[in-house]
């Protein structure tokens, strides 16, 4: 049985540094220079973003969004503290790639967050595309498997924890407290 074209770039993203090698750095060194949230016309892994629902219609976007990486630390607090309350040392408990998502919402107020997805980094920040959709767009509101995000209920979804990375890390987090 033959393999489909998304299993061979679903192959490559696996190890994409050795895998993708000189575009790798290339993409890298461009994407340094680019503003942190940036709007871009194709899906750099186009496996993922159609596992995800992407399609190239109108009312559907993509973002690519630099989040900078181990700056998560809180400052230190008063030495007033009593040793209960202090919890300087704790990190965020938010993934870098549901503040990608946030960053993305925030500068598209009026679309939704489909999903993200990683495509790259380097040591000082890290890269996520997000897919955003426009639930009030008649070629969204009259295809069956976007009608739903255009629910009341689904409005501001990414902050309410409502995508599918931060229910993922809400399941994890459970198991460990």
């Amino acid at each position: 049985m033959s393999k489909s074209f998304y299993w061979y770039i679903q192959q490559l993203w696996k190890r994409p540094k050795e895998n993708l090698g000189e575009l790798w750095k290339e993409r890298l060194i461009k994407w340094r220079e680019e503003p942190s949230v940036i709007r871009i016309e194709r899906p750099t892994r186009i496996d993922r973003a159609r596992r995800l629902g992407w399609k190239p219609i109108q009312g559907i976007i993509l973002v690519r969004v630099r989040v900078r990486k181990g700056w998560r630390k809180r400052e230190d607090m008063p030495r007033s503290r009593r040793t209960k309350a202090y919890y300087w040392y704790r990190s965020l408990e938010i993934p870098l790639q549901v503040i990608a998502e946030q960053r993305a919402a925030r500068k598209y107020p009026n679309m939704e967050v489909l999903g993200s997805y990683y495509v790259g980094e380097d040591g000082e920040y890290k890269w996520y595309e997000v897919i955003l959709i426009d639930p009030t767009h008649p070629s969204v509101r009259s295809r069956p498997e976007y009608a739903w995000i255009a629910q009341k209920s689904q409005r501001r979804r990414v902050f309410r924890g409502l995508t599918t990375r931060m229910k993922k890390h809400r399941k994890l987090h459970e198991q460990f407290e």
